[in-house]
């Protein structure tokens, strides 16, 4: 064999030798960061968490979700929001990222380019301005879905500050929001993420013992109307989603709470 094919043939060799590694080193990285969404982290309360259509259940620092792929989103994002996470910081905005925890690949932040909807976040950046690390975190793309400007700077801004005026009134509060993911809705972007119809956050208050719960199902759309116009039951939330919410809790408390659509325990 000639010299010069020999030394062909050695860098083919050392081409697919690096090539064969690189892919190793990235399946190792992709394993370690799913991994990293199994387990719930200490600010994680798995007692309360609702159950998953879609048996895709990622675990961060500082919130849970649970992932739909067909939507390209979260189906739920759950939460603790005590008053000792409530901070004025403000942290600079980072860029948004995909989320690698998400096995079956979360959607691009590309989708949203263009399309005339926001990256409307599900658990708001506002609510984890604690640290840094908690705040950045709730830039990933399994955290937002595509919201109307006029929505999500409006009503569901509202919203947002009001239950971090409950938390702090309530010494805390235990939270799970998303939008009502169902068939035949409009997508956007190559991957096809599903812009909701409506949005709900239901909202959990133990304070002294004592259980209570609100939700909330509000139409994707501008409005001024007033948020007491917007609660429902838990049992509304649960019938267009599918989702069973706290299923940990004793079936007795549970019923009762689940059935009620009474704000009046809640100051507005």
């Amino acid at each position: 064999m000639k010299k010069k094919q020999l030394l062909s043939i050695i860098a083919i060799l050392i081409l697919v030798a690096v090539f064969g590694y690189e892919e190793f080193l990235n399946s190792k990285e992709e394993e370690v960061q799913i991994e990293t969404g199994k387990i719930p982290k200490e600010t994680t309360n798995q007692y309360f968490l609702p159950t998953s259509t879609t048996n895709q259940i990622v675990h961060h620092q500082n919130y849970s979700l649970s992932y739909s792929e067909k939507h390209e989103q979260a189906e739920w994002v759950a939460y603790e929001l005590k008053t000792s996470h409530l901070s004025t910081t403000n942290y600079k905005r980072p860029y948004f990222e995909i989320d690698g925890a998400v096995k079956t690949k979360a959607a691009h932040w590309r989708n949203y380019k263009k399309s005339g909807f926001d990256k409307g976040h599900l658990c708001p950046a506002a609510d984890r301005r604690f640290t840094k690390v908690a705040h950045d975190e709730t830039f990933l793309t399994s955290n937002i879905s595509p919201q109307e400007h006029k929505f999500n700077a409006g009503i569901w801004n509202r919203l947002e500050q009001k239950v971090r005026y409950w938390a702090k009134k309530n010494d805390g509060v235990f939270v799970i929001t998303g939008g009502v993911l169902e068939h035949n809705l409009k997508t956007i972007g190559s991957e096809a993420v599903s812009v909701p119809n409506q949005f709900y956050k239901v909202i959990l208050d133990k304070t002294n013992g004592k259980i209570k719960m609100l939700a909330f199902l509000i139409p994707h759309k501008e409005s001024n109307l007033p948020l007491y116009k917007f609660v429902v039951s838990v049992d509304t939330v649960e019938a267009l989603t599918g989702i069973d919410f706290f299923k940990e809790l004793d079936d007795t408390i549970e019923e009762k709470l689940e059935n009620s659509n009474n704000y009046k325990n809640w100051s507005f």
